[in-house]
């Protein structure tokens, strides 16, 4: 029995990334592709410095094409089934950067079809996942994207698009191939078996529309890796480069949970969470310090344990060296709980309160980034 379990829908158990890497047949992103990555980008991001981006398919080959004057275009997405969390934001940061440093444009995919067919919840009807959806959407834009290379689209919107060059990839990718990625039963709908050649196409979308090999890479959590098992050598035999990805471990919950889940909003922090409801779950976190503030002071703590640690390592202190005194004051016992959660809400709190600004500013111009037809 596996002491862990890592799915496109669940994670189960305490991850051991050096054995999810084995099992995937995924390979790390060594010393030598950071420096290429700092060498292509002018520096690295604090997410591949601390390893949070951990794991990558063909990146030496999309570096090569890139230093060749191949430039590649980003692929990520979300599927939405109800409010966005903070760990919802880990790849579309990321993202962001590369578009930046790498003058990419982006393709996001809005899978509306993926959460109503997955999901046996019969209150999440189709017209509700669109609401969600576009709320999603303006979440993300509001990191910070370029509007002028950025597209979003629906699957059930642009599937004018997407069908034709999904029915093609679905001659190459078998029921058994699905049921063993997947664990699809007896029991799947088969919208949902379907699904994964909707996911495929924006991998390859571009080079379809001009009519050329354009490299892809697409950022996306670990568990989601599952897609592009199943769907590369599709692409592949139709004639398209294979995309190259790049996996991101996961944002703890508050709790200590594996990953941060949004449908515990115990252990989740909403977009959309109240600054009180975020100091309140704050407030409620595991931290690795020890039983009182007597003992804290002369043990101190395991920050690597500590869910507020992570939070700034993951997500909210891009500065190493502040990041490396959060760490310490946990190590050494001068950082105490109550403070050390004080200060994390604060922050959590700052950031969600200048994203909802950037977020309404937005409204008006979503349709001008979405793809339909």
């Amino acid at each position: 029995m596996q002491d862990f379990n890592v799915t496109a829908y669940d994670v189960e158990g305490k991850v051991d990334y050096d054995k999810l890497i084995e099992r995937f047949g995924i390979k790390p992103i060594d010393k030598s592709l950071e420096s290429r990555i700092k060498k292509d980008a002018g520096e690295l991001h604090f997410m591949i410095r601390r390893g949070i981006f951990f794991a990558q398919r063909d990146l030496d080959w999309l570096l090569g094409e890139y230093e060749k004057g191949n430039k590649f275009y980003l692929y990520t997405g979300l599927a939405p089934s109800g409010n966005m969390t903070i760990a919802h934001l880990i790849p579309f940061v990321f993202t962001k950067w590369l578009q930046e440093r790498f003058g990419a444009e982006v393709y996001i995919q809005i899978p509306d079809e993926e959460k109503f067919l997955a999901k046996r919840d019969t209150s999440l009807t189709l017209e509700k996942v669109h609401e969600l959806a576009e709320e999603a959407a303006l979440n993300i834009l509001a990191l910070g994207f370029d509007l002028k290379k950025t597209k979003i689209f629906l699957d059930t919107e642009y599937a004018g698009f997407m069908y034709k060059q999904a029915v093609r990839v679905s001659k190459y990718i078998t029921f058994s191939i699905t049921k063993d990625a997947y664990g699809f039963g007896n029991d799947t709908n088969v919208g949902t078996l379907f699904y994964p050649t909707m996911q495929a196409v924006p991998a390859f979308m571009k080079s379809v529309q001009e009519g050329r090999n354009i490299p892809c890479l697409i950022p996306l959590g670990v568990d989601q890796d599952v897609h592009f098992r199943v769907a590369r050598n599709a692409i592949e035999k139709l004639g398209y480069y294979k995309p190259a990805i790049m996996h991101a471990k996961f944002l703890p919950g508050l709790k200590g949970e594996p990953k941060m889940s949004s449908s515990d909003p115990e252990t989740a922090i909403y977009l959309s969470d109240s600054p009180e409801t975020v100091k309140k779950k704050v407030n409620k976190a595991i931290t690795g310090q020890q039983a009182t503030a007597e003992l804290q002071k002369q043990l101190g703590g395991d920050p690597d344990k500590c869910s507020v640690c992570q939070y700034y390592r993951f997500l909210f202190e891009p500065d190493d060296t502040k990041l490396a005194n959060i760490f310490d004051g946990e190590r050494k016992g001068t950082l105490l709980a109550g403070e050390h959660k004080a200060a994390l809400a604060k922050t959590i709190n700052a950031f969600l309160e200048e994203h909802r600004k950037k977020k309404e500013t937005l409204r008006g111009k979503l349709e001008s980034v979405m793809l339909k037809g």
